[in-house]
């Protein structure tokens, strides 16, 4: 987002928003080469249509943009997911240990998306807390929404004939599934419900967590569904007993709203940025201990009161959320940062 402000008077001002999209083949569903490419489009190619188009404020919505020059920018940053788990992500820790700490030095302002995302940047590169402004994000609520009568159909069973519990997300050590495969094998009755594992399988990971629930006598019931494309989320979403979602840290955890806003119990960790956005409206759960896990699965499977509780108070915590009020108080930083520098000039 290229952002221009011209004094139209002496007394008041135009600012003048433009979206400039990168080419396709920059994108990160290109791997490894989509996000070198983009480093180097951002270095090189950026700073030229910046100066181009007279611009007074870069809006990078990731953390990258031109070093070396005069463009001044906000950046905003969604994780440090690699350098709080760096055992897992090689390519990523380097990024984030090499890469963004001069990018965000010579930010105007830094936007992150949670408390949990501000205090990370404060402890590991000492970045005052006055730069850095959490905003809160969102889901589509066009998309995730409660139904008061069950789905079914082909994207998921019925609740009454196939119950199961959920999670949708990447199989990587942080996001716990040994921990949340664990807990569902003591689970009283275990053999009367399923675990589904939705998202995307990776070779290193997947392998290992299919043999777990293999050596537990549960891997007819630990169902990896890998990918799922995304209109059927929601159907699979509200035919679960509930949304178990036992991340280690997590930027944001936009998975929790979407569930909630479907009207289905969440059960979910008190670390990170998880008890930001999940509120009371959610279970929460010491990740790191499988007997609270499995001991908030068994309170949801079998006590219809809470689940009618959870469901009611989910769906209030979602309404609080819109991207609306995310764009709006991005609009307002921006502003005010633009302002700042034109009182400078």
């Amino acid at each position: 987002l290229l952002i221009s402000s011209t004094a139209s008077s002496r007394f008041c001002s135009a600012t003048t928003y433009t979206c400039y999209p990168i080419p396709g083949n920059l994108s990160p569903e290109q791997g490894t080469k989509g996000h070198f490419r983009r480093l180097l489009w951002t270095q090189f190619q950026l700073p030229r249509i910046y100066k181009k188009l007279r611009t007074d404020l870069l809006f990078s919505p990731v953390p990258e943009a031109p070093l070396f020059t005069n463009c001044r920018y906000v950046v905003m940053v969604h994780d440090l997911i690699g350098l709080r788990f760096p055992q897992g992500f090689s390519p990523l820790t380097t990024y984030q240990r090499y890469y963004i700490p001069q990018v965000l030095a010579q930010a105007e302002h830094i936007i992150c998306n949670s408390r949990a995302t501000a205090r990370d940047l404060t402890d590991f590169f000492k970045i005052p807390a006055a730069k850095i402004t959490p905003i809160l994000l969102a889901y589509d609520a066009n998309q995730y929404y409660y139904l008061d009568t069950v789905d079914g159909g082909k994207d998921g069973e019925n609740r009454e004939n196939c119950p199961y519990f959920l999670y949708i997300g990447r199989p990587d050590p942080h996001k716990n599934l040994h921990r949340l495969i664990e807990a569902f094998a003591a689970l009283p009755n275990c053999q009367d419900y399923q675990l589904w594992i939705a998202g995307a399988t990776d070779k290193r990971y997947t392998p290992l967590l299919e043999a777990q629930a293999e050596e537990l006598n549960i891997s007819s019931q630990v169902k990896f569904l890998g990918y799922v494309p995304q209109h059927q989320l929601p159907t699979m979403i509200r035919n679960a007993i509930a949304f178990v979602f036992p991340s280690l840290w997590e930027g944001f955890g936009i998975p929790v709203l979407e569930a909630m806003a479907c009207g289905t119990p969440v059960i979910t960790a008190n670390l990170s940025s998880l008890p930001e956005v999940a509120g009371d409206a959610a279970i929460l759960i010491n990740p790191y201990n499988p007997e609270e896990i499995t001991a908030a699965m068994a309170a949801v499977a079998t006590d219809a009161q809470m689940r009618s509780h959870l469901r009611q108070s989910g769906l209030a915590r979602a309404s609080e959320f819109s991207w609306q009020k995310t764009g709006q108080a991005t609009v307002e930083i921006l502003s005010h940062i633009v302002k700042g520098i034109g009182n400078r000039e």
